[in-house]
């Protein structure tokens, strides 16, 4: 026990192997005690009966990079019952950043749309950017060494396939960070430079991974249509070397999606996936408007070809993208953010994929964007994927910009509030499992995930009839409702629905 006291959760009704209505009693950062009527024994007692006490929610995909810094985003993640989030997705993110590689401005740079800028981590290794995570955040933060930034520490912005001996140095620099405490290894085979990465190269890392018994997670070279073969992949590696793989906000047909999951579990292999429950994804513009011939992940050269006219000629046309664009984020342009690309283009006078370019060239391709996805996809595929078992909800949460997609504000009260309580696509044990167990295992958090004696007290105390996601794509920042209480590490982030101002979050190492 520490000076934190003891907690006694009083009436509630627990989420375990079943709904069990029972007391929890919580001494320093451990839950001690579960049962029927437990004694005060001076506690502070939370009387919560009428209420759903869960584990804390993990958040299996969140660019919280920087923003769990920020008292907006703490406060959008505790009032949806967020304890714990993974960071370091999608293959980007600021560590490791050895003296003189530049790779934490790298990616701060590419990915200022989506991570924006730390307040004071400027380079160095993944332990020194976990500690600004120490007690500074209202969460925990579990950290994935991002692919790209690894591979940009190592051979640049080379859109090439890497040599043996590059190979190498990035499986060392992988393994320095696993030291560090990162939980696996993230990569984003859409995004540059990891994009030019080949077979050996991954083969290699995901050995790496395996012989540690860390996942490797992935941000696939495609969805939609493009999902089977990219699925595929990541199959074949981890037949190969044996790694556990975890599939980053899986979307699309279910009638086809679904089974690959299924034939991939029936094989043997360790596969999960995240994702959210919302038909609209967001990314950098640069992502959806620009070719992957183009040496994205060097945007001065980048920008350079780009003045270049005949260049320009050659860029796709995007007719049927246009459509689907929302901006969130466009750095000196907030007037534009919000609006929809087609509608932005009609105030420059422009063609849609003029005015993409020119928000493009004039924020040095800075720009974030909500899109909607294709008609691939679809309430009734969402619905399934996230019944599946091998679900974890990950809200893939952006905070940055002036119309962020809602998902950051919403995902996991929406969850409870739309799949529990209105469709019944769980019950609230089933719940407990997709937003907490399940990414708990996955990432190695071993006392956290269920309610259980010696386990962490990481708790979220739910108003089954009200709790709700508020934020929408018109007002996306709008805080969530129906969350009572949230322990992170027995302290109370939330206490009758009022945010407490503590910052107990460390880093899981």
């Amino acid at each position: 026990m520490d000076d934190r006291g003891v907690l006694l959760l009083r009436g509630g009704l627990l989420a375990r192997d079943e709904l069990v209505r029972a007391d929890l009693r919580v001494s320093g950062d451990r839950i001690t005690e579960i049962g029927p009527d437990l004694p005060v024994d001076g506690a502070d007692v939370l009387d919560v009966g009428g209420l759903v006490v869960l584990p804390g929610f993990v958040d299996a995909h969140a660019h919280g990079d920087a923003a769990v810094l920020d008292a907006d985003a703490q406060a959008a993640l505790t009032h949806q019952g967020v304890t714990t989030v993974v960071l370091g997705q999608d293959g980007v993110s600021f560590a490791p950043s050895p003296p003189g590689t530049g790779a934490a401005q790298y990616a701060e740079r590419y990915f200022a749309a989506i991570n924006g800028a730390h307040p004071s981590f400027r380079g160095g290794t993944v332990a020194q950017l976990l500690d600004t995570y120490d007690r500074t955040t209202t969460v925990h933060t579990a950290y994935l060494v991002p692919h790209g930034t690894l591979r940009y520490a190592v051979m640049g912005a080379a859109d090439r396939p890497a040599r043996p001996d590059e190979v190498a140095a990035m499986v060392r620099l992988l393994g320095e960070g696993l030291d560090d405490g990162a939980r696996g290894m993230s990569t984003g085979l859409e995004y540059a430079p990891a994009s030019s990465a080949d077979r050996a190269e991954l083969a290699a890392l995901c050995a790496a991974l395996a012989a540690r018994g860390r996942p490797h997670v992935s941000h696939m070279r495609g969805y939609e249509d493009r999902a089977p073969a990219a699925l595929a992949e990541l199959l074949d590696l981890a037949r190969e070397t044996g790694v556990g793989t975890h599939v980053s906000h899986y979307h699309g047909p279910a009638d086809r999606l679904g089974p690959l999951v299924d034939d991939a579990l029936a094989e043997g292999l360790d596969l999960t996936f995240d994702a959210y429950p919302y038909l609209r994804g967001a990314s950098i513009l640069a992502l959806v408007a620009l070719p992957d011939w183009l040496p994205l992940a060097d945007a001065d050269r980048t920008l350079a070809l780009l003045a270049d006219p005949a260049v320009v000629a050659r860029l796709p046309p995007c007719d049927e993208v246009w459509p689907r664009v929302t901006l969130a984020w466009v750095p000196g342009m907030a007037w534009a953010e919000g609006l929809s690309l087609l509608e932005v283009a009609a105030r420059l006078g422009m063609a849609p994929a003029e005015a993409a370019l020119h928000l493009l060239v004039a924020t040095n391709l800075q720009v974030g964007c909500v899109f909607a996805q294709p008609p691939t996809n679809s309430d009734a595929s969402l619905r399934a994927l996230l019944r599946h078992p091998a679900h974890c909800a990950g809200s893939d949460g952006i905070y940055r910009g002036g119309h962020p997609h809602p998902r950051g504000w919403g995902t996991f009260a929406r969850l409870l509030g739309r799949h529990v309580r209105e469709l019944g696509d769980w019950d609230w044990p089933t719940a407990a499992a997709h937003l907490s167990t399940t990414a708990a295992r996955r990432f190695g958090l071993a006392d956290r995930g269920a309610l259980r004696v010696g386990f962490r007290a990481d708790v979220a105390v739910v108003d089954p009839a009200t709790v709700a996601d508020l934020a929408t794509y018109e007002e996306p920042r709008r805080l969530a409702t129906g969350v009572h209480a949230v322990l992170v590490d027995g302290v109370p982030t939330l206490r009758d629905g009022r945010f407490t101002d503590a910052l107990p979050g460390r880093p899981v190492r």
